[in-house]
């Protein structure tokens, strides 16, 4: 009965606090901070999971992000809302990256203040239902799931935020998100779908089957360190129904790659007590796994890297793209290599 009318009071609470719709010509940010905490990292990480693990959503995982010379601190929840997992029930299984929700505690400027932000879910939502015929249904659903993570964490002690973070782009970018600026070219203009890149292909009948032998494969990998891609750790295996399984990636190289490259050109925002403002970017983790039953058969698909980080870091500016040209592609490869035992 308690739990009832604790969902129905922070119900209530996030459809006050959601805004109705975006207008045609707004930016949304594929990230937003939501809050200025006024306790320390620990105090602010253990606080969150507190709440997180009280609230409706389900937590996955929890990772502490490696941050180049331990420069800042951060920490990645990986959680997923039932009420959204309903709601998208009906949706191709192809679609679920949609559902996984991130928040990031981190740690930057030079106070080290510590600041909490989430992975936009309303602009994840544009971006994988912009096919849908339940579009408006969807991204109502993702709106409400934002408001909830919003009502949350902003009850810890601290000062809301609730601002848009870059990169910023329009809904109709998003419903059509190939790449940014002349950076398409390398995503090669290709769509979500269409950047679902295939490791593996079974039948159907094979499905549980293809969820452990990839599981044991990527278990079975040597991590390197940050100079070098190879060897991934599994953070999260979420079951979001039947049909669709997410493996929640990470490594040494990722994590050093996206805060380095991130920070580069942020003259603005950086300096030599905070060297490394792209960890306001580390809810880009983590990358991602699908295996999905589709049709009569099941997949294993991972994602063009080029596109991704597009989706997450064009904020980087193009110069910071031409100049790691290479690196989606080591990052991509490696994951291939993992899961087909090449490591």
């Amino acid at each position: 009965m308690k739990a009832r009318v604790w969902m129905a009071v922070v119900t209530i609470a996030a459809l006050i606090s959601a805004p109705l719709s975006h207008a045609a010509n707004e930016k949304i940010g594929i990230f937003e901070s939501i809050l200025e905490s006024s306790q320390s990292y620990s105090e602010t990480t253990a606080a969150l999971e507190s709440a997180l693990e009280g609230s409706a959503f389900e937590l996955h995982a929890a990772h502490d992000v490696r941050v180049p010379e331990g420069a800042h601190q951060a920490k990645v929840f990986v959680l997923t809302s039932p009420a959204y997992a309903q709601a998208a029930a009906a949706e191709s299984p192809r679609t679920i990256s949609a559902q996984i929700l991130r928040i990031a505690v981190y740690t930057q400027g030079d106070e080290h203040t510590t600041f909490v932000n989430m992975a936009n879910p309303v602009a994840h939502a544009m971006v994988f239902y912009a096919k849908s015929s339940r579009y408006d249904d969807l991204v109502a659903a993702a709106r409400n799931a934002a408001a909830e993570l919003r009502q949350l964490v902003t009850a810890l002690p601290g000062t809301a935020l609730n601002e848009q973070q870059k990169p910023m782009r329009r809904e109709k970018h998003y419903r059509k998100f190939k790449g940014d600026g002349p950076a398409r070219m390398m995503a090669k203009f290709r769509n979500f779908e269409k950047s679902q890149l295939a490791v593996d292909v079974d039948t159907s009948e094979g499905f549980e089957a293809t969820v452990e032998k990839v599981a044991a494969a990527l278990n079975a990998g040597t991590i390197s360190d940050a100079s070098d891609s190879t060897g991934w750790e599994t953070i999260t295996q979420i079951r979001l129904r039947d049909d669709a399984v997410y493996v929640g990636l990470t490594n040494p190289y990722i994590e050093d790659k996206m805060i380095r490259i991130n920070s580069r050109f942020r003259g603005d925002s950086k300096s030599e007590l905070s060297p490394y403002p792209g960890v306001d970017h580390v809810s880009a983790l983590p990358t991602e796994v699908l295996i999905v039953k589709d049709g009569d058969e099941t997949e294993v698909l991972h994602y063009g890297q080029m596109w991704r980080m597009q989706l997450y870091f064009w904020d980087s500016g193009y110069r910071a793209f031409t100049a790691n040209v290479g690196v989606p592609g080591k990052i991509a490869n490696s994951i291939e290599d993992a899961i087909e035992n090449r490591n």
